[in-house]
């Protein structure tokens, strides 16, 4: 072996012992989620099925997740039907 093959031996010796001694410092850390975006849900609308009796008069049922939404919508239904 001449010294030319030698030195070009302990140099990729030189670099590959670096390679592999990394510490879990020097690794990327992974993204971390935010716990707000988790418990954001998009809010739905209330359900509202409208019926109409025989006797011309109305009578309905609301469905919903959000009980305020509920009963401002049965407020607004009773305030409208009410003038007509």
């Amino acid at each position: 072996m001449s010294l030319n093959g030698l030195f070009c031996m302990l140099f990729a010796i030189l670099l590959f012992i670096p390679a592999c001694s990394r510490t879990e410092e020097d690794q990327p850390h992974p993204i971390k989620q935010v716990p707000q975006i988790e418990e954001i849900k998009p809010e739905k609308p209330a359900k509202i099925k409208l019926k109409r009796d025989a006797k011309a008069g109305y009578s309905w049922e609301i469905s919903g997740d959000n009980v305020d939404e509920i009963i401002k919508a049965d407020q607004r239904l009773r305030k409208t039907l009410k003038s007509e």
